[in-house]
């Protein structure tokens, strides 16, 4: 699994003031939760582009003062006005204890019904799993090769070793659906078959 390492400074002073500084100096506010205690520090704006600016999952590696935790992005604020990232919270990652996390769904193989003209619609990019460390991995698989024409491809369709999916069951996750194309051709040859 991809992992990103971030270095920052812990922080010793809270409240508006000296989040305001810390903007200022173009650095991010932000807290790991979930450990054995809550962290609060601060890193440079440029440390999390490669881990706010893609769809992948990643651990972070977050060095700070001579101790590195690993955790996994839980929430993210943006300034309204200048969309700026304002405060990140992670998750530390500890073994034997549960995390609930968002992975992304990768597709895969060839679907009989986007070989027949059909048209692949992808209704989640992502589900929402709980699993321990040991477990998270980039992506949730999903072959779509036995999917056709007007099916869909559900949650509980989703298979992940140690991983339990949280999203309800039922809701479908891939659908091949009929192009336009497709329906007129049909639909003339319904007239040609009525017409004999």
């Amino acid at each position: 699994m991809k992992s990103i390492t971030i270095e920052g400074q812990l922080r010793s002073e809270f409240g508006k003031k000296a989040t305001r500084l810390l903007r200022s100096e173009e650095k991010v506010p932000c807290v790991i939760y979930g450990g054995a205690e809550i962290v609060a520090f601060s890193a440079p704006a440029t440390a999390f582009k490669d881990l706010v600016y893609t769809p992948d999952f990643q651990v972070a590696e977050i060095k700070l003062g001579g101790k590195t935790y690993r955790a996994i992005l839980k929430d993210l604020q943006f300034d309204t006005v200048t969309d700026v990232l304002a405060h990140v919270d992670f998750l530390e990652l500890v073994e034997g204890k549960k995390v609930v996390a968002s992975l992304p769904l990768k597709v895969t193989g060839q679907s009989i019904g986007v070989k027949a003209g059909g048209k692949l619609v992808v209704k989640m990019k992502s589900l929402k799993v709980k699993a321990f460390p040991k477990d998270l991995r980039e992506n949730l698989e999903l072959d779509i090769t036995n999917l056709d024409l007007n099916e869909n491809l559900r949650v509980e369709d989703v298979k992940a070793d140690g991983v339990e999916i949280l999203n309800s069951a039922r809701i479908p996750v891939a659908s091949v659906v009929m192009t336009r194309q497709l329906k007129q051709e049909e639909a003339a040859a319904e007239k040609d078959a009525k017409k004999k």
